[in-house]
């Protein structure tokens, strides 16, 4: 069944199953390769994506709940890795082996969306189901508040809303 899609920024009709989970459409279809799968049900947060703003796991979301809506994976947050919480992530030397990152960005960037000066508890809150199996949490925390810090609500805001090829407005 085919299904119109716009992701980040770019308009899409893909013919896929309905129920076929947005991380494949995502990886396979479109060929976007920084989402990544980590245990196909949810609870790792490895593919991570901004849906309508909204951080959201790619392997449990069908396809058909993601039509029409905005979806912003980690290729979309900005095309140069200029974006407040790429720079910071870099800044405070935050991956180990890297594989959790875009997932772990992504959901950053939706609590950042929403709350530009968060605290420690609200990161945490933010962040849990975002599994770090290098346990990098206090940098992930650390760069978190270094962005907001850093960051202009609009660079921000730029992650929940209509991002342009460059994957900024």
């Amino acid at each position: 069944m085919p299904f119109k899609l716009k992701v980040n920024g770019k308009s899409a009709s893909v013919d896929v199953p309905g129920d076929m989970p947005l991380l494949w459409v995502i990886r396979d279809v479109l060929n976007l390769s920084g989402t990544k799968y980590g245990c196909g049900i949810g609870q790792c947060g490895a593919c991570t994506v901004l849906l309508g703003g909204r951080a959201v796991r790619s392997c449990t979301t069908p396809v058909s709940a993601a039509a029409n809506a905005e979806i912003v994976t980690i290729e979309g947050l900005s095309a140069d890795g200029s974006h407040p919480l790429q720079v910071a992530w870099q800044e405070v030397d935050v991956p180990q082996c890297g594989y959790c990152q875009a997932g772990q960005i992504m959901s950053a960037a939706a609590l950042l969306a929403k709350n530009p000066k968060p605290t420690d508890k609200d990161i945490d809150s933010a962040m849990n189901g975002n599994i770090c199996r290098c346990g990098t949490y206090l940098r992930i925390r650390e760069a978190i508040h270094k962005a907001a810090s850093t960051a202009t609500s609009a660079s921000m805001r730029a992650t929940s809303s209509s991002p342009t090829e460059s994957g900024r407005k």
